[in-house]
């Protein structure tokens, strides 16, 4: 089994009535994005859209080969290590760190640390995984 070619990871708040201020004061750092309910945003693609809810993101540098480890210690570093503040965040919000998983073979693979899986865990972040496959037609 290969290493996973690419990964990309994002922590994400999301609540109906979330203040992404109050996200970057409880955390210390800004988000890469942020929405609140109700406010207008362009998609990657350059749609137009209302936000169904609130949001705060940070996304970590892209890893190739996939590294979520090094992804996931970069998104946390710099951030409060205060574990009550993450609860009551965690309480409120949904909280995750999201990840996408991109393979360029039929069979590719990653690890979590044991420290990576203590700095989610102790922090209350769910760990969303996304996998994508290259489709190659006609094989």
């Amino acid at each position: 089994m290969g290493t996973i070619s690419r990964t990309v990871a994002t922590l994400r708040f999301f609540g109906d009535d979330l203040q992404p201020d109050e996200i970057t004061t409880a955390l210390g750092r800004p988000p890469s994005e942020s929405t609140v309910k109700g406010a207008e945003w362009t998609t990657p693609s350059g749609r137009l859209k209302v936000a169904n809810r609130g949001s705060w993101r940070l996304r970590a540098e892209d890893c190739e080969p996939g590294d979520l480890d090094s992804q996931i210690e970069e998104l946390l570093s710099g951030l409060t290590g205060d574990l009550s503040v993450w609860m009551d965040l965690a309480k409120r919000f949904r909280a995750d760190v999201f990840c996408g998983l991109f393979l360029d073979d039929f069979n590719e693979g990653i690890s979590l640390s044991p420290r990576t899986l203590e700095l989610l865990g102790s922090r209350h972040l769910l760990l969303g995984l996304d996998i994508y496959s290259r489709s190659d037609e006609g094989e």
